[in-house]
């Protein structure tokens, strides 16, 4: 009885969107990941490239390093502690029309690697703050279920640790004006929740000064604590899932949430390395059908009401959602993403096709470590790039380059 109007209204969204001038202005945001570690710059090689059995010394006859993951990052694997790193990011984020990221986050305690993740975080909030760029959290809190099965806090503390990390929240972020924010409150994604039950949440949020819109995962939404719900792929038991069966999903999803806050997703696809490292059967396989997926699942989201999109996501490669420029897909990810916007926002400077690979150039001659004097070149081309000067840019790249081969 439902299910041929949900066939009707998308074929009426994408056609709407196939326009050219489609809907209002929106604000898309990356879901981040700032958990990977390189042994150049931390030491070691962290787990989201291992997954405990891949090892990343190993490189085979391509130059390519051994990586729990079906693709492999352009620059390679990579520490997302390097300032490199996170400039050659924030760079190609802004060149694509990407507002900002959404931060996978865990805390603030030194717990497994959360510490580290959130002295990550902080210095991605400032490279994202020099590119104009802005953010938002997605916090875990299955950090405090773990910390209470690892014993680093005690069982009776949860509520006391729910509230040290709406404090810092409070303090830290949701005051700051590059904050993203819905109707004057800052919006705060809760990927679960996994461990804080309904109740809870009154608790560890009582008493904050910016109160935030909470928004969960549908099925776990519940409107006695939560403003609204995001959307995720729809991967579940090792399955296969048609295009047909991720498009209904996700207009039964806005159905489901037509009285609520309801962010809306896209997506590549999903091809997840867990059962090759042996640690569990996939989640489920999304397929990727050469851009297909990313293109109309970025149309719906971009027909949704909400002013903001997340796009799931920037650099997850362990689970093959990664828009980040890749060997397999090259930049292809991110211009799906850039002609999207220029539809919407023809004024926005974004770049064109031959203009990504300034940030590559960039970061490459960033790892050269120039002396001071030419390194004031390079800085001056990221500056260029953020404005979206890319001739400029491109000529000091191509001077800078020049100098480097002639010494």
């Amino acid at each position: 009885m439902f299910r041929p109007r949900i066939h009707l209204i998308i074929a009426l969204a994408l056609w709407l969107t196939s326009l050219g001038g489609i809907a209002e202005p929106k604000t898309v945001l990356v879901h981040y990941m700032p958990w990977f570690s390189s042994k150049e710059v931390s030491g070691h090689w962290g787990w989201h490239w291992t997954m405990g059995t891949r090892n990343p010394d190993k490189i085979d006859a391509q130059g390519k390093r051994e990586i729990a993951s079906h693709d492999y990052p352009l620059i390679g694997p990579y520490d997302s502690g390097d300032p490199d790193l996170l400039e050659y990011h924030c760079l190609l984020m802004k060149m694509s029309g990407v507002d900002g990221v959404i931060i996978d986050w865990y805390g603030t305690d030194p717990f497994r690697d959360y510490g580290v993740l959130h002295k990550n975080t902080l210095s991605l909030i400032k490279s994202l703050k020099k590119a104009g760029l802005k953010y938002a959290f997605c916090y875990e809190d299955q950090s405090v279920k773990h910390m209470i099965a690892g014993k680093f806090i005690p069982p009776d503390q949860g509520i006391a640790q729910g509230k040290k990390v709406m404090g810092w929240l409070d303090k830290h972020a949701f005051s700051d004006p590059t904050y993203l924010d819905h109707d004057d409150r800052p919006l705060l994604l809760v990927f679960g929740p996994q461990h804080f039950k309904p109740a809870d949440w009154k608790k560890i949020t009582q008493g904050m000064a910016n109160s935030p819109s909470i928004l969960t995962l549908p099925h776990l939404y519940d409107s006695s604590f939560a403003s609204g719900a995001f959307s995720w792929p729809p991967v579940t038991g090792n399955k296969t899932i048609s295009v047909k069966k991720w498009k209904e999903y996700l207009l039964d999803t806005k159905k489901r949430h037509a009285d609520s806050l309801y962010l809306p997703v896209a997506f590549p696809g999903f091809l997840d390395y867990y059962e090759q490292a042996g640690l569990h059967p996939s989640y489920g396989y999304l397929d990727d059908r050469n851009g297909k997926t990313l293109k109309e699942s970025l149309n719906l989201a971009w027909a949704e009401e909400f002013p903001v999109i997340q796009v799931a996501t920037w650099n997850d490669f362990g689970e093959g959602t990664a828009v980040e420029p890749s060997n397999k897909h090259g930049f292809s990810r991110l211009e799906t993403i850039r002609n999207q916007v220029h539809a919407s926002m023809p004024e926005r400077r974004v770049a064109k096709k031959d203009e990504f690979p300034l940030a590559l150039r960039l970061y490459r001659l960033r790892k050269e470590r120039l002396p001071p004097e030419r390194g004031k070149n390079l800085e001056q081309a990221s500056l260029f790039l953020i404005k979206g000067e890319y001739e400029q840019a491109k000529a000091l790249l191509e001077k800078s380059a020049e100098e480097e081969r002639t010494d």
